[in-house]
């Protein structure tokens, strides 16, 4: 059933206040991407953009799950091995990105940040599909079929995670290329 009325205009605009988000927080960074700059870049006013967020904080959550649903789209056909990996190499293209997924990471430990139940979703999503792909490529034989696929993913998760804290101090640092040396100690 279609969306009709308000309610589908305000989704609209939600996703277009998305995307000019996406490229500004691409292009200058989680600590210079203003609530100004990104409702210039999508038409509105300051209050006019936090009326679709309700706190700049929760539109940091929301650019995070819009980046997440297209670079689902983007790796769709992809096994989940060779999709981590892209992703981690398309991350190096968009630092700002890389240094909002950091700063909101950190800050959600605290269990009343706005990011706090984002963090844990994702990461108990991407684990559940990730074991699910390790269980079958230690099946096939591509990893080593003595080896915990939690205890993996976790160890992946963690490894691609201090890679782009490496990065931010050296951009020089190939995070794709060490991720798949490291997955590749994982191989019989």
């Amino acid at each position: 059933m279609a969306q009709r009325g308000a309610y589908a205009k305000g989704v609209a605009k939600r996703e277009e206040i998305l995307e000019a988000a996406l490229a500004v927080v691409a292009e200058h960074g989680y600590r210079k991407a203003s609530v100004r700059e990104i409702a210039e870049t999508a038409g509105l006013s300051p209050a006019g953009l936090l009326h679709y967020f309700g706190s700049k904080e929760e539109m940091f959550v929301a650019i995070l799950e819009a980046r997440d649903q297209r670079d689902l789209r983007e790796y769709a056909e992809s096994d989940f091995i060779s999709a981590f990996v892209d992703v981690v190499r398309h991350n190096a293209a968009v630092p700002g990105l890389v240094h909002l997924y950091a700063r909101l990471a950190a800050d959600a430990a605290d269990p009343e940040h706005p990011a706090h139940d984002f963090f844990r979703q994702r990461t108990a999503q991407l684990e559940a599909i990730a074991r699910g792909e390790i269980v079958a490529a230690q099946q096939a034989g591509t990893i080593r079929a003595d080896l915990d696929p939690a205890w993996v993913m976790r160890t992946a998760h963690a490894v691609a995670d201090g890679l782009q804290s490496a990065w931010m101090l050296d951009p020089t640092i190939d995070m794709a290329a060490d991720l798949e040396q490291f997955l590749n100690l994982l191989r019989p």
